[in-house]
């Protein structure tokens, strides 16, 4: 269910590992975590805004139990520097540095991933996910949320700016 694939169009190396997730992804879901309580029934899987940034592919996947921004390697590129398993790594994106946690799937190699929501309960459709992670995955790689604010703001939690409540930015700049 590639967001942003063109029907018919060879894809992008790095649509081509959106889509390798997806696959991955979707037979997880089939065996095991068919029937988790953190699944949302609601949602499937997808892969959302897959670019090439530094040599290094990225995107959003969501799962009826997870959105992650994921970095991987491309396949033909250099590789990153090694990472043990559950090491923590700070890559820096347009929208300013970004930690991720490196891990592994079986399908893929080498997976870089950041949490940006589980569980996913308050998505009632699909569409209403992949809104979310289109929007996340423009924003990661928008160099204008580098941009300081006038005033000092109060603590905004990543799941607000997801959502994209940004009503403290907005009174503030007001």
């Amino acid at each position: 269910m590639m967001a942003d694939s063109t029907k018919g169009a060879k894809p992008t190396p790095a649509l081509a590992l959106g889509q390798r997730f997806e696959v991955c992804y979707r037979h997880i879901h089939a065996t095991a975590m068919t029937d988790v309580p953190i699944c949302n029934p609601a949602l499937t899987v997808a892969a959302t805004g897959f670019r090439t940034y530094h040599g290094r592919a990225f995107g959003i996947v969501t799962t009826p139990w997870f959105m992650n921004l994921v970095a991987v390697d491309l396949p033909d590129g250099a590789p990153s520097a090694p990472a043990a398993t559950g090491t923590t790594l700070s890559i820096g994106l347009p929208a300013g540095e970004v930690e991720f946690i490196a891990g592994r799937l079986d399908a893929i190699g080498r997976v870089d991933s950041c949490a940006l929501l589980s569980p996913l309960f308050e998505f009632a459709t699909m569409e209403a996910a992949l809104e979310m992670a289109e929007e996340a995955a423009r924003a990661f790689f928008d160099p204008a949320m580098l941009e300081p604010a006038s005033e000092p703001l109060g603590v905004v939690n990543r799941r607000d700016v997801l959502r994209g409540h940004f009503s403290r930015r907005e009174e503030a700049l007001q």
